[in-house]
């Protein structure tokens, strides 16, 4: 019988995590670790040479789905973007998600809102981060926070794992130069195996 792969390790983790542990903020703290691992894994990254470009143009960008947990929901994303290729400055909404960068570098971006959200299709949004990250690095993005990231001058490669498959519900978009702000679904689900 063989070991189990560095991506079955993460989902036992995961899986045991959701049934033991019902506070979302710590239980998806205890699951950077276990990302660690799967980053660290040097099939997973071999694997991810021959992955195809995610779009980040258009109406929705796409993502790579490996996985979706049949009890918990919880899914396993791969983004997969051309160099110098920027998202949208957007949020979650309600969604967990983690975000680590497998290949490549990334500038991430974080932002706060600034008004009060009463005013219809209207946002005040500020820069607060702006950090250059590698191979390894994990980033927690909490339900609403507002952030963007933009690929390095290589092609670059991250897992992205979130609470549930994004897609299905509204996300928030902001235009900082115009206090723009709108709703749109989530990335296009491309299933794509992971071993």
């Amino acid at each position: 019988m063989s070991a189990p792969s560095a991506v079955q390790k993460f989902i036992a983790a995961a899986r045991r995590f959701h049934a033991e542990e019902s506070d979302p903020a710590k239980r998806w703290q205890k699951m950077t670790p276990f990302l660690q691992e799967l980053l660290a894994d040097p099939s997973v990254k071999e694997q991810s040479k021959s992955w195809p470009n995610c779009s980040q143009g258009g109406e929705r960008a796409e993502n790579l789905l490996f996985y979706e947990d049949p009890d918990y929901k919880f899914v396993i994303n791969g983004l997969i973007k051309a160099p110098h290729t920027r998202t949208a400055i957007h949020d979650h909404a309600h969604n967990w998600t983690l975000y680590g960068v497998l290949d490549g570098s990334e500038n991430i971006e974080r932002y706060e809102r600034l008004d009060d959200g009463s005013k219809p299709d209207y946002a005040e949004v500020r820069k607060t981060v702006d950090v250059k990250v590698g191979a390894g690095k994990i980033d927690l993005v909490a339900p609403y926070e507002i952030h963007a990231e933009e690929s390095g001058a290589e092609r670059t490669v991250a897992i992205i794992v979130r609470a549930e498959k994004a897609g299905g519900f509204l996300q928030g978009r902001y235009d900082p130069a115009t206090h723009r702000y709108w709703q749109g679904y989530g990335p296009k689900q491309l299933p794509y195996e992971l071993k």
